[in-house]
This record gives C-alpha cells, sequence and structure tokens, in this order.
C-alpha cells in the first residue's frame, strides 16, 4: 500500500511541477508559442498521463482492497464466524453454510453474470460443466454444524 501511495504522491507532484512549468514557460515568453512553451506543454501532457495512469492504480488497489474485505466478511457472516469471533450471540436468523458450499456459490452466481454479460440465455446448471464441484441446490451441506 505505502508504494501505491507514494506512487500517487510523486505523479502529483510531477503533475503539479510540470504545471507550474507551464505557466512559467507561458509568462517568460509573454504569451507568444515558442519552443520553450511547446516543450512544458509536452511535459505537462506527459506528467497528466502519468498522473491518470497512477490513479488508476490506486483505484485499482482500493477495489481488490474492498472486493477482499468484503469476500472476508461474507464468509465470515455466512459461516458464523464472526460472532464466534466476537462472542456475540447476534444472528440473521439464517443458519451458517459450509465455506466449500459458499465458494461453490459464489463460483454459479460469477459464471451466471459472465454469461449474462455474454448475452446467453442458457443458465441451466448443466452449462456450468466448467465447474470441478457441480452446483447442487438442495443444500445438503448445510445442515446445523
Amino acid at each position: 500500500m505505502d508504494s501505491t501511495v507514494d506512487a500517487l504522491t510523486n505523479a502529483y507532484q510531477e503533475f503539479v511541477a510540470a504545471a507550474a512549468g507551464v505557466l512559467e514557460a507561458n509568462e517568460a515568453s509573454g504569451g507568444q508559442k515558442t519552443v520553450t512553451t511547446d516543450a512544458a506543454l509536452e511535459n505537462f501532457k506527459q506528467r497528466w498521463e502519468l498522473f491518470r495512469v497512477a490513479c488508476d492504480q490506486a483505484e485499482e488497489f482500493v477495489e481488490s482492497v474492498k472486493q477482499r474485505i468484503g469476500s472476508e466478511c461474507l464468509v465470515d457472516e455466512a459461516t458464523g464466524a464472526v460472532a464466534g469471533r466476537t462472542g456475540q450471540g447476534t444472528s440473521t436468523g439464517l443458519p451458517p453454510i459450509s465455506a466449500v458450499r459458499l465458494e461453490q456459490m459464489s463460483k454459479a452466481v460469477r459464471w451466471l453474470v459472465i454469461e449474462l454479460q455474454h448475452g446467453s440465455g442458457s443458465t441451466s446448471a448443466a452449462s456450468h460443466s466448467h465447474s470441478s464441484v457441480p452446483f447442487d441446490t438442495r443444500f445438503s451441506e448445510d445442515a446445523p454444524q
């Protein structure tokens, strides 16, 4: 995370310095187009692109962390691990499910989303032959643990 923050900070500082360079070159030339102002503008464009790339990378990092935290919370909630760790007896009224079952359902949902994005109308369980574990809709392994 520190490297992501450092990269974003450096890219921002270079972008701001390049913007200042454009203003200084423009003022020095009296607002006329010169080789110096063109070079300053080109540097500004490059620094802008590098800053955008750094922002995109930081955003990807944040999204991956959000997904990981969300997945961990979902697994904890679904398997009942949260109540066990915190000592709280609060429950959603649903029995906990096994982590294997949760992963199975998660894979099924991901494939359904992919199929929907590709416009496939076939959403039957038979279309999930790519999964190493077939999707079972009976919830037999979700018996109280």
